[in-house]
């Protein structure tokens, strides 16, 4: 829309007027820099890598993982936790891969959960540091968008003299607060807004495989767990394979 905007105003023949190198330059450089020197340069590297999640589907079906959790669930009822471990070998998941074998184990419940959940709290940080990253980058993006037009309006001030160059001056000026503004708001908020939902997502469904694997070791019903299970998700989603549907 903004490309149509510009098209629309200035004609196809005048794009050029919206390109300026030294602009481009003192903010898209100011503000990656600025976020370089106030992070180290692993977790630079991981923010910049981060941008390729966009593009990644999240694999976090909800209704699959209860509906695995509950076929785990009816094997330990019939043949006990210790043939979960052939069942495991089965599982894509890393994390609930390792649940089920500390269960298998005979791991204190307590001790599988803090386990886990210690596992959970380590991936939310690095997923909020990738956040972080493109939330900085965003707040950098305007402020130095805002320096260039600074520098723009004093080499304008400096050039008064002569009224013929104020105005190609004062729009190489305010093309850096355009540039500051594309940064932050075409760029950053969405890619930072996409990591927010895909951390979500994923932080949900690890915290439904804990309790799953919990109450398969404390013993449960799987109708029991199925419906404990279900109440992570929306009214409307608690449809699992086996038909069964919950409405509110």
């Amino acid at each position: 829309m903004c490309a149509f905007g510009i098209i629309n105003a200035a004609g196809i023949a005048n794009i050029g007027r919206y390109v300026d190198v030294a602009s481009a330059i003192i903010t898209f450089g100011g503000s990656f820099f600025a976020v370089l020197a106030s992070k180290s340069l692993a977790d630079y590297i991981a923010g910049l890598k981060s941008f390729l999640l966009v593009f990644k589907a999240p694999n976090a079906d909800t209704r699959e993982m209860i509906q695995k959790i509950i076929d785990l669930s009816n094997i330990a009822r019939k043949e006990g936790l210790l043939s979960l471990e052939e069942a495991a070998s089965n599982l894509d998941d890393d994390f609930m891969k390792k649940g089920v074998l500390l269960i298998v184990d005979g791991t204190d419940p307590e001790l599988v959960r803090g386990i886990m959940e210690t596992e959970l709290v380590s991936t939310e940080d690095r997923h909020k540091n990738k956040i972080a990253f493109w939330e900085d980058l965003g707040a950098m993006g305007p402020a130095w968008g805002m320096i260039g037009t600074l520098v723009g309006l004093v080499n304008m001030l400096y050039e008064m003299d002569n009224p013929s160059t104020i105005g190609p001056s004062m729009a190489v000026a305010l093309i850096t607060t355009l540039y500051g503004s594309l940064l932050a708001n075409w760029i950053c908020a969405p890619v930072a807004g996409k990591l927010k939902s895909n951390n979500a997502s994923e932080i949900m469904l690890k915290e439904i495989m804990i309790e799953g694997l919990l109450s398969i070791q404390a013993g449960e019903n799987p109708r029991v767990i199925e419906e404990k299970l279900k109440s992570f998700m929306a009214p409307g989603d608690r449809v699992l394979d086996d038909g069964g549907d919950e409405n509110g």
